[in-house]
């Protein structure tokens, strides 16, 4: 068994595919349309399906917004510098929640991003 996606609920996909690839460097792998359904999916990731774990939006054509609750906690992206990798999303526009710096009690460097929907984005520094 494997993860293969997880899936992420958008008010506007044009907009949330533009973070996930223009942000945070992802490839669009696949977007499709299901009019009978009037809704769309897209599926975003650094490498095939196949071979990686995968981001995928759905876009409900009637619903511009979500409730994002308390149950979800964030998506966690490791890089290679985390003090790098912020200022690179914060140059392309993206929202930086927490900068870089080690973790509360630990001492693994991340930073939190948010997504246009509000998800958060962690990121982990990679362990040498």
């Amino acid at each position: 068994m494997r993860i293969l996606h997880t899936m992420l609920r958008v008010g506007n996909l044009d907009t949330s595919i533009q973070f996930y690839t223009e942000i945070l460097g992802m490839k669009l792998l696949r977007r499709k349309d299901y009019p009978e359904g009037k809704f769309t999916l897209a599926f975003l990731g650094y490498a095939a399906e196949a071979e990686s774990s995968v981001i995928e939006l759905t876009y409900n054509w009637d619903t511009d917004s979500y409730d994002l609750g308390n149950g979800f906690g964030h998506i966690a992206l490791e890089v290679d510098d985390v003090y790098q990798a912020t200022d690179e999303i914060r140059k392309r526009g993206g929202k930086i929640l927490r900068d870089a710096g080690p973790m509360n009690a630990g001492t693994t460097i991340i930073a939190f991003v948010a997504d246009p929907d509000g998800y958060q984005i962690e990121l982990i520094g990679k362990k040498h």
